[in-house]
């Protein structure tokens, strides 16, 4: 090889990597949470069912059987970029799901603490395959036919959601925490 292939090939890396640092910091600042309203206010619930319909792997096979190639790949842009906003939602909810489980991780009712535990571990594994599954759908926005990362972000939710309303339970009955629109 000469010298400027070589050249081309190192800006080439390069450039792949600072690409990657940029779209996970762009995925970690949309999945911070804002300090000024009470954490639980800070929840956004967000449509189980919408999500999990966006998730689904045969939703897009049937598209893609029935509708022409640059129409499906436009379809499945705009399903893409929507379950992107699921997924960012979903990651600021366990971000403030956290700091709740964390806060409560100081009770002194043993289940209150069991129940923190179990959320936050849930949160921090949902947080992180958030951020994969928003990286995989930056790059399916380009490839539209590349496969996607969103089925475990919808699952580790549906269990968080679990254990939010049992801590939220735990520590206070008459006001639930509500993280899924419908279940």
């Amino acid at each position: 090889m000469n010298l400027s292939m070589t050249l081309a090939i190192a800006l080439v890396v390069i450039a792949a990597i600072c690409l990657i640092a940029i779209l996970r910091l762009a995925v970690s600042r949309n999945l911070q949470i804002s300090k000024q309203t009470s954490l639980a206010g800070q929840i956004s619930p967000i449509d189980i069912e919408a999500f999990r319909n966006l998730a689904n792997p045969s939703e897009d096979e049937f598209l893609r059987q029935r509708l022409p190639g640059g129409e499906f790949r436009r379809v499945r842009r705009v399903r893409l970029r929507a379950m992107c906003s699921y997924i960012q939602v979903a990651g600021r909810n366990a971000a403030v799901l956290i700091e709740i489980g964390q806060a409560a991780l100081a009770s002194n009712n043993a289940s209150t603490v069991e129940a923190a535990s179990q959320l936050v571990d849930q949160a921090l594994l949902l947080r992180r395959n958030a951020i994969f599954a928003l990286l995989r759908i930056q790059l399916a926005l380009v490839w539209p036919t590349a496969g996607l990362a969103a089925v475990p972000v919808l699952r580790g939710y549906e269990n968080l959601n679990g254990s939010a309303m049992l801590l939220s339970r735990l520590q206070n009955p008459a006001a639930p925490v509500r993280i899924a629109a419908r279940f």
